[in-house]
């Protein structure tokens, strides 16, 4: 399952502890969308024949027991990703508050634990003048499996102190990446000094524009994953692994 020539020797250990199914690789696709940072960090690819977990081989809720093809990424994978995204994120900081933005909802545990992690990184940094402060949006683009095509953006009204402010938006996944164009585009007008993305997830897809953020956590296949606050129609939230969605799960769930 590993590419020799996507390993570097840096990365050996996270290939070690991340486990066999996960390949570590740098990608340099598209410039960011922000003056200080033009480049993307090394993100984790989970191949299309990657190793499946059973539903039964983790503590799964009980009423979505008969829903899930199998797991993807175990919780515990997924917690240590994020420590490492957050050390990328405040190494290239400047030592100047952070406004983070959470996209909610899909995006609300990703950013907790992130933000967390910052904190804890600032901390041992002895970063003295990197606050961090908070906003949310909401940016509605889903229905059933597909993405409708609109992107309704909530919440911009109150945006208006972003001006001259260094902007992480914090997303849960990124499929076409035509919503996070569409976010940037608007944050924009409101003229913060930068912008830099960070998503748990970007999906391997033909569908995709091609935006990459500075910050993957894993590139995963083109299937309809949910759990870590992932949902299919609000559903799927408080599943704490991220799995892959049945046809029972799709159509228990369906919106009539």
């Amino acid at each position: 399952l590993l590419s020799s020539n996507h390993l570097q020797p840096s990365s050996t250990i996270i290939i070690v502890f991340l486990s066999l199914f996960l390949v570590p690789i740098k990608k340099s696709i598209m410039e960011g969308e922000t003056a200080e940072l033009n480049h993307q960090h090394p993100y984790i690819i989970v191949p299309d024949d990657y190793r499946e977990y059973g539903v039964d081989e983790f503590c799964v809720p009980s009423h979505y027991q008969n829903d899930l093809e199998h797991i993807i990424l175990p919780h515990g994978i997924i917690k240590d990703r994020i420590q490492k995204l957050a050390q990328h994120i405040v190494d290239d900081s400047p030592n100047e508050p952070i406004v983070c933005m959470c996209v909610l909802k899909g995006g609300y545990q990703f950013f907790s634990e992130l933000v967390e992690d910052m904190k804890s990184q600032i901390v041992s940094a002895k970063l003295s003048n990197t606050r961090i402060d908070f906003e949310f949006i909401r940016c509605r683009s889903y229905e059933n499996e597909e993405s409708t095509g609109k992107v309704k953006i909530e919440g911009c009204s109150s945006l208006g102190a972003l001006k001259g402010r260094n902007l992480l938006i914090v997303e849960d996944m990124i499929d076409t990446g035509g919503t996070m164009v569409k976010l940037i585009s608007t944050l924009k007008e409101l003229e913060p000094a930068t912008i830099r993305v960070a998503s748990l997830f970007v999906k391997r897809t033909p569908r995709s524009n091609g935006y990459k953020p500075h910050y993957t956590g894993f590139e995963v296949p083109d299937e309809f994953i949910v759990g870590y606050a992932l949902d299919y129609n609000e559903y799927f939230r408080d599943l704490k692994h991220v799995a892959v969605l049945n046809d029972n799960g799709k159509q228990k769930y369906k919106v009539k």
